[in-house]
């Protein structure tokens, strides 16, 4: 079985640790820029990594939960509206690489979104 491996994101900006058998999807088809794809064949469950654009009329918590939700919306999501939230927790500013941040989140959640052309 294929290990875990580290791989680079958005052009080396940050990295991410891939499950075993996770395909990158640009090397079969076009991404958008501000997104990172992956697929896994056996599952039939993608990843998708998207780097979002700042609102200034939500923040903390509710920002993570404003931007899942409009993905999911945009995609036309199922179970529970837009998709379940797991967890919303803040990220520790000292463990974040990027610098300058002022806060930083982290939302697990799921959404369940139908394929070109197939049903939910």
């Amino acid at each position: 079985m294929e290990p875990s491996r580290d791989h680079p994101l958005f052009g080396g900006a940050f990295s991410a640790t891939l499950p075993a058998g996770a395909q990158d999807v640009s090397d079969l088809r076009p991404v958008p820029d501000n997104q990172e794809v992956f697929c896994h064949r056996g599952t039939e469950q993608s990843l998708i990594l998207e780097l979002l654009e700042l609102q200034d009329h939500v923040r903390g918590e509710r920002a993570a939960r404003f931007h899942f939700e409009d993905v999911g919306g945009v995609q036309g999501a199922e179970e529970a509206g837009p998709g379940q939230v797991e967890s919303v927790r803040p990220l520790p500013l000292d463990a974040l690489a990027l610098q300058g941040c002022s806060e930083a989140w982290l939302l697990t959640g799921h959404q369940r979104v139908a394929k070109e052309h197939e049903e939910p």
